[in-house]
């Protein structure tokens, strides 16, 4: 799909609207480039051929890595030692918030147990997956809080056991800071390991006794097309592309903080999406004039600046319904809210990854951890049919159920009935053994038509 554009159905579904700002780029490069693609499987079917000798080669010609594999969990602490105090102490706040929301998720998803009918009893338990390895990005600007939202969310669930990569630097080896969030986070292993061959390591169990059943995390589009690669033989949590996001506002929120807000994720990279809708013309013009004024002094510009250019949206809607109707066309991973009425949209909206509600919370507070929320979001409209990350993704639903014989005649003589109409002879004998051994005629499935009538 194009991330955060209207094609011409959708917009003839929304009805008129006033563009102040078009993207100038159809939409962010495809992510399954073939050159991409054809180096990813080059290097997934060396690995599992292999094995950790073709680990290692990648290591050192890709990241210019020759030493240990595995960070022992003295080295782990002690790369908050390495830290400024006060990011050190970030980090830890951090942890905790994005920790505390992750538990109190898992409390609210709780096992049942119900009579489906007498003597009928159905349930489900939530069982976390084995083995979770989670890719921990650290490129052009490392993401510190990444060990938060997926080693330590896997945690909080209860997954036995997680295995953490993330790439070194040449001799320095990998970024303090990531280290010491996946040791804040209780990864059980954490490897000096970058991109396809990190992926594929921990697929293929190199790393450890056993393969991992789900790979998680944000990375480049080498990463990104290994996860979609190696789905099926793992699980994965999504396959995320550029990062976006759209605000909602109104004459009643300040240009300057919609504008700085825009360009907190345009920053991101030169093909993130940033998009503004608005009930007020007037408006619209002034976030534009304030983004342009702006980038003039942002240290980044040159990043930001691209994505505003190329992929930034301005759209004026005719009232709050067609405002809220865009932005769940768009389906933005990041969604802020700031009108007269937040609870409005609040209510309305169906399609975002996470949302920011008023003047006060903004992306960034999410994006470090701060807030408590997940930033492993949906992307590219993706949002239409996905969640972000949470512990719900590493719990499986497992049902089960439980019939006493009393319970016989609520059950097998309708599915004696349906598989002999469906010529399935041994599913209607599993029925037909119980109906007989509790007695067809003993009076136990008396008003019952498909038993009475034989």
């Amino acid at each position: 799909m194009v991330a955060m554009q209207i094609t011409p159905f959708e917009a003839a579904q929304l009805g008129p609207l006033t563009w102040l700002k078009k993207p100038t780029v159809d939409g962010p490069p495809a992510q399954r480039d073939p050159k991409v693609i054809e180096r990813v499987t080059e290097m997934l079917r060396a690995i599992e051929r292999h094995g950790l000798d073709a680990v290692r080669r990648y290591s050192r010609e890709l990241d210019g890595w020759t030493g240990m594999l595995e960070l022992g969990p003295q080295e782990l602490r002690r790369a908050g030692d390495a830290l400024p105090a006060d990011v050190r102490a970030a980090l830890e706040l951090g942890h905790e918030r994005t920790n505390a929301f992750a538990v109190a998720q898992r409390e609210h998803l709780t096992d049942f147990e119900m009579e489906l009918a007498p003597s009928v009893v159905c349930g489900q338990r939530y069982v976390p997956v084995n083995r979770v390895g989670a890719y921990l990005p650290a490129g052009r600007f490392p993401l510190l809080a990444s060990a938060f939202m997926t080693a330590g969310v896997a945690k909080a669930a209860g997954v036995p056991t997680v295995l953490a990569c993330t790439p070194p630097s040449g001799e320095h080896g990998p970024h303090p800071a990531v280290l010491y969030g996946a040791h804040l986070s209780g990864a059980d292993r954490v490897f000096a390991l970058g991109g396809v061959q990190a992926l594929g390591a921990m697929a293929f169990g190199l790393l450890d006794e056993a393969p991992v059943d789900m790979l998680v995390g944000a990375g480049n589009a080498f990463v990104t097309e290994a996860k979609r690669q190696l789905f099926g033989r793992v699980g994965i949590d999504l396959l995320a592309g550029p990062s976006e996001v759209a605000v909602i506002a109104d004459e009643t929120a300040d240009p300057e903080w919609v504008a700085a807000d825009l360009l907190g994720q345009a920053e991101h990279g030169p093909n993130s999406p940033a998009a503004l809708v608005t009930t007020s013309e007037t408006f619209g013009r002034k976030v534009i004039e304030a983004v342009e004024r702006q980038l003039e002094t942002l240290a980044t510009r040159e990043i930001a600046g691209a994505a505003w250019r190329d992929f930034g949206s301005v759209v004026v809607a005719r009232d709050a319904a067609q405002a809220a109707a865009v932005s769940d066309v768009w389906g933005p991973e990041h969604l802020e809210i700031q009108t007269a009425d937040d609870e409005y949209y609040l209510e309305r909206l169906t399609c975002y990854g996470s949302l920011f509600l008023g003047r006060w919370s903004t992306v960034a507070y999410s994006d470090k951890g701060i807030a408590g929320t997940n930033h492993v979001l949906p992307t590219g409209k993706t949002a239409g049919y996905n969640a972000g990350l949470s512990v719900s993704r590493f719990l499986k639903p497992l049902t089960y159920q439980r019939t006493a014989k009393e319970g016989t005649a609520a059950l097998a003589p309708a599915v004696e009935r349906i598989s002999a109409f469906e010529g399935l002879a041994a599913h209607e004998a599993t029925a037909t053994l119980r109906i007989d051994a509790v007695g067809r005629h003993s009076g136990a499935f008396a008003g019952t038509p498909a038993v009475e009538r034989d």
